[in-house]
Parts: structure tokens; sequence; C-alpha cells
């Protein structure tokens, strides 16, 4: 019988956790030809997430927790949690319940059609228009600047071939970007539309700073498109202040007594260049810390302990 991982990455979720482990198991007993392993990771919980979670492994075998020492963020955690299964299949399904658990079957049923890797794209979404929105603009953007090709409204949600998995393991990225990595070395993808549905309970752990984080993650992963676009624009600036610089000064010659420069085109000038200036260190030091992360090579996460591995 053939094995498939699913693995639910977890923080906070004291509300959820039941009833995604209540319906994942649902559908494979009706998947009786498949034995099933549910890998929970649990990113330093801080409410009744991990007691839950032992009460759910002490009654169900097929449930492994893998408990962190301390949080290591929604980027490090869910990747380290999706390298450590072994079944011949791994899914990715978060623990709010956003994503249509009952399309297990069929994205087994890709799979076994010989599709290595079968993701879900939301062609629709029940959560905020705007949030919607806002998705779908970054999307949009990155795919535009992408060195290769980019998933649209793909969230990771999807059933991966265990060759695909082996693939993702010998890369050893300590901060990596998984919706790029899977755009960019599955060969073979496989699509199933879904609805996104709303978060089941509770409030999600991602806020501004953590869209921000895994937006840039994309840019500096995806395209050197920003650092390009740095040196043209520094370049046409400068074209542009030395024509203006040579305009003054020819105006001042022609009109030496009467030509007043005044104080208001250097504060708008200085302000101008300052913050173009400023933008574009920002969008380096991104890169540099990028850069930085990748040396250090980094453990993902350090675990505190498992349980029924």
């Amino acid at each position: 019988m053939k094995t498939i991982s699913i693995v639910t990455p977890c923080y906070n979720e004291e509300g959820n956790i039941r009833e995604v482990y209540k319906q994942v198991k649902s559908q494979f007993l009706q998947l009786s030809n498949y034995e099933y392993e549910h890998i929970f990771i649990d990113n330093a919980s801080n409410d009744k997430t991990v007691d839950i979670l032992r009460s759910i492994a002490k009654e169900d075998k097929n449930v492994k927790l893998i408990l962190n020492a301390k949080n290591f963020g929604p980027i490090r955690s869910p990747y380290y949690g999706f390298l450590q299964a072994k079944g011949d299949a791994v899914m990715l399904i978060v623990a709010d319940l956003q994503d249509p658990i009952e399309l297990i079957p069929d994205f087994i049923k890709r799979w076994e059609e010989g599709i290595k890797v079968v993701i879900g794209i939301k062609s629709k979404s029940k959560e905020s228009h705007i949030v919607y929105a806002l998705r779908k603009i970054y999307y949009k953007i990155i795919k535009e600047i992408s060195e290769t090709e980019h998933i649209s409204n793909f969230t990771g949600f999807g059933l991966y071939d265990q060759s695909f998995v082996e693939l993702l393991r010998n890369i050893e990225d300590p901060y990596p970007y998984f919706r790029g990595l899977v755009a960019e070395l599955g060969c073979d993808i496989g699509t199933v539309e879904y609805t996104q549905a709303k978060r089941y309970k509770g409030i999600t752990s991602y806020n501004l700073y953590s869209y921000y984080n895994y937006a840039m993650l994309g840019f500096v992963n995806q395209s050197k498109v920003p650092l390009r676009l740095a040196c043209f624009i520094g370049f046409a600036v400068a074209i542009l202040s030395l024509l203006a610089a040579f305009g003054y000064f020819v105006y001042k010659l022609l009109f030496w007594q009467e030509f007043s420069l005044g104080t208001a085109p250097i504060v708008i000038g200085l302000f101008f260049f300052s913050s173009v200036q400023l933008f574009f260190i920002g969008i380096i030091g991104e890169y540099v810390g990028a850069i930085h992360t990748q040396v250090r090579k980094r453990p993902l996460v350090i675990e505190k302990e498992r349980v029924n591995f």
C-alpha cells in the first residue's frame, strides 16, 4: 500500500487543530487503499495547541508531532515539516481550513495518473475583497518580472511526489521561497481549481510585516529586475540632472545679473534625489540580506521534541 503524508504547520491554532485532524482522517477512511501519516509541526504555540496535539497523537498513531524549540517563522517551519515527510506523496494542508480537505481524493487521482506535482489554484476566494485584490496585484507584478515561470493564485496547497521532495532536500535552502521552487523545479505540474474558504476559527498570526517579508522574498528570489531598475533609473536621473545643471549654467551666463536661482529648485532636487537613493538602497539591502541568510547556512528549525515518529 502507498503512503500519503499530510503536513500541517500550526501556530496558535487551538480552535482548528481537532477539526483538521477529523476531516483528514475522514477522507482516508474512504481511501482504504492508502495508508497515511498526519504530521503536525508546531511553531512554539503559546495557547492550548500543543496540549490538543498531544491528546490526539496519544489516541492515533497516524498522527506525528514535531514541536519546535522556538518560533522560527511562517516560512522555515512549514518547509522543514514538508521535508520530514516520508510518504510516497506529500500534501501540504494549512491548519485554518481555508484549503478544502475534501479535495484529497482528487489530488491523489491526478498523482496516480502519473503527474508528479499536483497543485491547488484559487479560482475564487471568500476572504476580504481588498486582500484578494492585493494578492492578485502582487501575483501579476511578480509574474511580469520573474525570470522563471511563476504560478498565480498558488499558496502551496498541493500534492508532491516523494521524488520532488527529495529534490528539495538536496537544495539545502535556509530561507526558501516555496512557491518559486515549485514553479522553477516542478517539471510535470497538474492543477486543481478550488474556492478558498474563510478561516474556520481564530485570528491569523500573519501580520503586515509577514506579508511584506514573503512578498520581498518572492521578489529577490525570482527576479533581478529591481536591481537593474535601480541601475537604469540611476542613469536616467543622472542624465536629467546633468542636463538641468547645464541649462542653469547657460541661463546664468546669458542673464548674469537678472537670474536668481532661489531655494525652491535646490530643496525639491535635494529631497527628490534623496528619496530615490534611499529607495534603491533599501532594494539593494533586501538582496544583501538574502545573500547573508544564504551564506550563514543556519538550520531551518531546531526541534524540541518528536512524537510518534
